[in-house]
């Protein structure tokens, strides 16, 4: 395959070549334009408001309308604000301060008495940090940035988390955010939490709202850690740390030819031991990261390439290179830019360095709170968007879908083989999920509480482009959607609640043993539904309508699975199909697309002729 990643043979495969080695050098800068708020109102007073997510647009690409929005800066504030709604039957949600929940847990359904939502921005306050106890209580909005900091002062670590740190702490934990490890408690934020303060609805005897306090040793806690924001709003989050320890990581790359099998045992060798896998360059990177003596030489930091700012004009670019391959079927284009992207990602170490300031070479050592997550394009000082985070939805820049499916590691080892027979079939069908870095593969320890994992799986974590257009079909759309239909229908996989496309929800309640015992809580403790709304209604299935949307072209956005043609896009070519492997999917194919299934993939050693190896 040299000509393929030899010469470009079309000006976009060159256009695309040349801009993804630039957007390296482009990628780091000192300052940026942090993300907005993601509420905007049109009065001073907060009224007449909207709300979106971090990317500007939800699943159904639906407008949220708000007719009041508050930021409360206390716990008062927040049982006066609940108190008022559930005394007028006003519909409530809350936001967090970047919104960063992907389906529509922040829109609260219109009412008579209009609707209401709560901001947990302004309720930041570290409480207090006890260095002997290893307690930490913070006000809910806080973000995983703050809390690791403020641990580390006095020598503590939060041991999981996620690998971006521009969430809150009660958004966490109300949507199962986790990390990656089996080891200890696990690697759920929530399964570090050993208190909550939880403001409800009340009766109009106890003033209309009042503060529910919950530890480890009440069950309900089990339903209001994972809550989806339901059955009210967190307060107050009292967690369990641990001393402040080393990690040492090495990334190592392999070919995926034993993944299905390897990938079951490998989160029980290291303790946040994780792998992304490269299907169409059939490889994995495996990350052996461990913890290690408190005396172990290296001070390495975590500042991931993706998460740090960069000039929006490098960013637009890379943005119209794929959407022309998009446009006119270049998929060698795109192979072309998933190579230059991983070997770039790769030969800088991720965002890795050893000392803070250049990555050197593994292994990478350094402390708990360096190494654990980052988000630097989040922590600078407004630049009038010269640069900005990848995704900010004020700029031309990253636009995708995500999934993300838990399986548990007894059907990994199949899901990760019928993937393979798929590569197999369309191994070029696979080089746009490289693009955003391949899947990632995050151990999760099963949980006790009522919607979280309840055995060890892993969580397939896939990001992909998304059209600006949403009647406008994506490049080997059936090949993607028949993964995600594997994932979700045939090993009945459980979605992440705070991404997915409406189809990861399809059926998913039905998955949880403990659903109904979640439910009994959510009914006690707000039982007019004033936090609920049509959409979590649906999820937890008590709408019977569910969440597929049927309309024209429905499919091309995971609103439906397509059982007419219409769904798709058949004036473009695309029309309703069985799955290749699983027959029992239903995919918006390409019949006017030619597959190449004989394009063949480099070897290692024939990789380090064209310049890609590991340096």
């Amino acid at each position: 395959m040299s000509s393929h990643l030899g010469k470009p043979k079309s000006v976009s495969q060159f256009f695309s070549f040349v801009l993804t080695c630039h957007l390296f050098l482009l990628i780091r800068f000192i300052h940026s334009s942090p993300p907005e708020n993601p509420i905007k109102c049109s009065s001073k007073n907060n009224s007449n408001c909207t709300v979106t997510n971090s990317l500007g647009v939800f699943p159904d690409r639906a407008i949220c309308k708000v007719s009041n929005a508050i930021y409360p800066q206390a716990e008062q504030e927040l049982i006066a604000a609940v108190a008022m709604a559930s005394m007028n039957k006003i519909k409530v949600k809350v936001a967090t301060r970047y919104s960063h929940s992907l389906p529509k847990l922040v829109c609260p359904d219109e009412s008579p008495n209009g609707n209401l939502l709560i901001s947990t921005m302004n309720l930041n306050r570290t409480l207090s940090i006890d260095n002997s106890t290893m307690i930490m209580t913070v006000e809910s909005g806080v973000l995983l940035r703050d809390v690791i900091s403020k641990a580390a002062k006095v020598g503590l670590a939060l041991p999981a988390s996620p690998y971006w740190w521009g969430l809150t702490i009660g958004g966490m934990i109300s949507t199962g955010a986790h990390g990656s490890t089996l080891w200890g408690n696990g690697s759920y934020v929530h399964d570090y939490v050993i208190g909550l303060r939880i403001v409800t609805p009340a009766s109009p005897e106890e003033g209309y709202a009042k503060v529910r306090v919950l530890d480890n040793n009440h069950p309900d806690i089990k339903a209001a850690k994972l809550s989806l924001g339901v059955v009210g709003v967190i307060s107050q989050v009292t967690l369990k740390l641990q001393p402040l320890f080393k990690r040492s990581l090495t990334i190592v790359r392999e070919d995926d030819s034993d993944l299905a099998t390897r990938a079951t045992t490998f989160g029980k060798e290291h303790e946040f031991g994780d792998i992304t896998w490269y299907p169409y360059q059939r490889r994995a990177l495996y990350r052996l990261d461990d913890r290690v003596s408190i005396n172990t030489s290296g001070n390495g930091l975590s500042d991931f390439t993706g998460f740090r700012s960069t000039l929006t004009p490098a960013l637009a670019a890379v943005r119209v290179s794929e959407e022309t391959q998009e446009a006119i079927g270049d998929a060698n284009g795109k192979c072309i830019s998933a190579r230059v992207t991983t070997f770039g990602l790769r030969i800088t170490g991720f965002g890795y360095t050893n000392d803070g300031n250049l990555f050197t070479g593994y292994p990478i050592v350094g402390y708990q709170n360096r190494l654990q997550a980052s988000g630097s394009c989040m922590d600078s000082s407004s630049d009038n968007l010269i640069t900005s985070c990848a995704w900010d939805p004020r700029i031309r820049g990253n636009f995708y879908h995500q999934t993300a499916v838990n399986l548990p590691l007894s059907k990994v080892k199949n899901f990760i083989e019928d993937v393979q027979k798929l590569r197999d079939l369309v191994p070029e069908a696979f080089c746009g999920l490289e693009l955003g870095n391949g899947i990632l593969m995050r151990y999760i320890k099963g949980s006790n509480v009522y919607l979280g994992t309840e055995e060890d799986s892993i969580d397939f974590d896939i990001t992909y482009y998304r059209s600006k257009n949403g009647s406008t079909p994506r490049l080997f759309q059936d090949i993607l959607e028949e993964v995600e239909q594997i994932a979700v229908f045939k090993y009945a996989g459980i979605p992440h609640w705070g991404k997915n496309r409406n189809l990861g929800f399809i059926g998913a309640i039905n998955k949880y043993k403990h659903a109904a015992e979640f439910l009994k809580v959510k009914e006690s403790y707000d039982p007019t539904g004033v936090f609920s709304s049509k959409w979590t209604n649906q999820i937890l299935g008590l709408d019977q309508s569910g969440v597929t949307i049927i309309k024209d072209g429905c499919a091309l956005e995971g609103l439906c699975i397509c059982s007419e043609d219409i769904h798709c896009a058949p004036r473009k070519g695309y029309v309703c199909r069985p799955g290749r492997i699983y027959t029992s999917a239903r995919v918006c194919a390409d019949v006017n697309r030619v597959d190449t299934a004989d394009i063949s993939i480099t070897t290692l050693e024939e990789e380090e002729d064209l310049g890609f190896s590991d340096m």
